[in-house]
């Protein structure tokens, strides 16, 4: 007995109808989901704007995202080892949260579900929901919740620090940017600087709309209204005249490091305490959130951020030391090139950064190595660092050679650092990925302060090797911000309560 299996090809009609089939049932399931993420968006915003709650997945969040960018918010937690999220659960959580009209909060809505279960009923759900806010004791600061925030400097960080505070500024119960103080370059400096904002050559288009007042020079983006002082003094500035007080003053200029220079900011009125955004002179406190920001007290009116490279690998390594301590280490940073180097050869005081940044790899120093024992002292005199500048204008990476105490192995280090990234208290600063396509242009506008290669991972024994790509630009001001957070107390609880969850090797 015999038989002849028929099989199917481009020229027979059931395949044809097969391969319709399949096309047609995958474009309905999809529309389907678009549909369901587009019911979603509306209650989002109404959340956010009318209540002040920042909803998110897993520290991702859904606020002025697209239909597609919802779904791909729901693939991305499974895809990070997180429990499966569904549009239909979030929806579920979204509705419930409008039905109690929350106070400000943000509210990670995967963790809310996992809670809820499969709870069915509206009144169940709220009861949960009410029950998760009310363990939060939700505070509220000051007469109306906000803190100004003055930009002092409007360059690569002031910029994207812009976009990110006009993006939060919901309701007005957080940060709110009141001005940018400036020198004036050119006649029409006010409508340059509004441009520079709407349009970036590394992170695209303004999301929204900016438009100026040149009466009273000032620049509108998103319904904020941004006023732009024009001042080459620090000290003499009334901040008041604008509405503007107890403001937090970010020095974006780097003119001045230390507490004196620092200082002349809190000489002008209206301004209450200072933030720098590069490595701060001792006795300046240099601030990595997730690390130290607990040592910020209130007697505290000059801080430093420290730099976009220590924020980077400063939790990796508190991770690193806390699992399998450290004995020694050298971190290479591969840099993009910076503002202060020249595009073509010319004199500059620096060694070497006189030659073409864009044409050019370029050895430097570095004092991000030795800054991490500012916010991990237990890593004092350990560590030694380096720096090539490289003809890319964002995303570096850092090379940590570390000597560890204990040895581990890649796949242990790599699956700690994973876990570490989707559970520990510095997950807002870790990311991780296993992927053998990635390149630096592909983390351009991560929120965190550095990502972990694991693929290039190398582990013998106690030695270790670890690549972590970082955006210099939009990661560190995204630190910045939690700074400033911090600064002011208007950081949104964090609902529902997140334990300090210590990941055991």
């Amino acid at each position: 007995m015999w038989s002849v299996t028929q099989q199917l090809d481009s020229d027979s009609p059931s395949y044809d109808a097969n391969a319709r089939g399949a096309y047609d049932s995958h474009r309905d399931a999809w529309v389907a989901r678009e549909e369901q993420a587009e019911r979603l968006i509306p209650i989002i915003g109404r959340l956010y704007r009318q209540f002040g709650v920042v909803s998110s997945i897993h520290g991702h969040r859904l606020i002025n995202l697209s239909t597609s960018a919802v779904i791909s918010a729901h693939e991305r937690a499974e895809e990070l080892g997180h429990q499966a999220l569904t549009l239909e659960q979030t929806e579920k959580v979204l509705r419930g949260l409008l039905a109690i009209e929350p106070e400000p909060a943000s509210i990670d809505i995967a963790r809310l579900a996992k809670l809820t279960g499969d709870l069915d009923s509206d009144e169940a759900i709220q009861e949960l929901l009410r029950a998760e806010i009310a363990k939060r004791n939700v505070p509220v600061h000051g007469e109306d919740g906000g803190a100004d925030v003055v930009l002092y400097g409007f360059g690569r960080i002031g910029r994207l620090l812009a976009r990110i505070l006009i993006s939060h500024a919901g309701n007005g119960h957080g940060l709110r940017l009141r001005a940018i103080v400036v020198r004036r370059s050119v006649k029409n400096d006010l409508e340059k600087r509004a441009s520079l904002l709407a349009r970036d050559s590394v992170h695209g288009p303004f999301a929204g709309s900016v438009s100026i007042d040149a009466e009273n020079d000032v620049i509108i983006a998103n319904g904020t209204r941004i006023q732009v002082i024009y001042s080459d003094d620090p000290s003499t500035i009334d901040y008041t005249a604008y509405g503007i007080k107890d403001a937090l003053i970010v020095d974006n200029t780097g003119r001045w490091r230390d507490e004196e220079g620092l200082g002349q900011h809190l000489k002008s009125n209206g301004a209450a305490r200072v933030l720098l955004t590069a490595p701060g002179k001792a006795p300046l406190k240099n601030i990595v959130h997730g690390i130290n920001d607990s040592t910020i007290e209130d007697a505290d009116t000059i801080l430093s951020a420290a730099s976009c490279t220590t924020n980077a690998i400063t939790p990796v390594l508190a991770a690193l030391d806390e699992a399998y301590g450290i004995q020694r280490g050298h971190v290479e940073t591969v840099h993009s090139f910076t503002n202060d180097q020249n595009l073509i050869d010319n004199l500059h005081k620096g060694d070497r950064r006189g030659r073409s940044a864009v044409l050019n790899m370029v050895i430097t120093e570095t004092g991000a190595a030795k800054a991490v024992s500012k916010a991990l002292p237990q890593l004092e005199g350990k560590l030694t660092g380096s720096s090539i500048r490289v003809p890319t204008p964002d995303v570096s990476l850092a090379i940590l050679n570390i000597t560890l105490e204990k040895p581990t192995t890649k796949d242990e280090v790599n699956d700690y650092l994973r876990r570490v990234s989707l559970h520990s208290k510095v997950r807002q600063q870790i990311d991780y990925i296993e992927s053998p396509e990635v390149v630096s242009s592909d983390f351009v506008g991560s929120h965190r302060a550095g990502i972990v290669d694991g693929l290039a991972t190398i582990a013998d024994g106690k030695d270790l090797v670890l690549y972590v790509w970082y955006d210099n630009e939009y990661g560190y001001s995204c630190q910045v911000v939690r700074v400033l957070e911090r600064m002011s107390g208007v950081h949104p609880v964090v609902i529902p309560a997140r334990a300090d969850v210590r990941v055991e090797a």
